[in-house]
């Protein structure tokens, strides 16, 4: 019984061996190569979108807050309309 429970061992871990090299070969063949240049494309491709859009986004809200565009904020209690800075814009120093 010992003998067969270890032959069946070693036919599992032999089958998983050869299953990962052969994924291994696979992925460094040029067909393999490619495919992970063209998913590693497409991932830097997704992420400067992401990047892009949430550069407008921010621009838009930066926009709103100054007043250079109408609209509102959301509910952060920006109000719409240009900020005036207190003192009527002036830094006063010393006085």
């Amino acid at each position: 019984m010992r003998r067969v429970f270890w032959m069946a061992v070693g036919a599992t871990v032999t089958i998983i061996v050869v299953r990962r090299v052969n994924r291994l070969f696979d992925a460094a063949s040029p067909e393999g190569i490619g495919r992970s240049l063209t998913a590693a494309a497409d991932s830097v491709r997704e992420f400067a979108d992401d990047v892009r859009t949430g550069m407008a986004e921010r621009e838009h809200e930066l926009r709103v807050a100054l007043g250079a565009e109408p609209g509102t904020m959301d509910a952060e209690g920006v109000a719409e309309g240009p900020l005036v800075p207190p003192h009527g814009g002036r830094h006063r120093q010393g006085r």
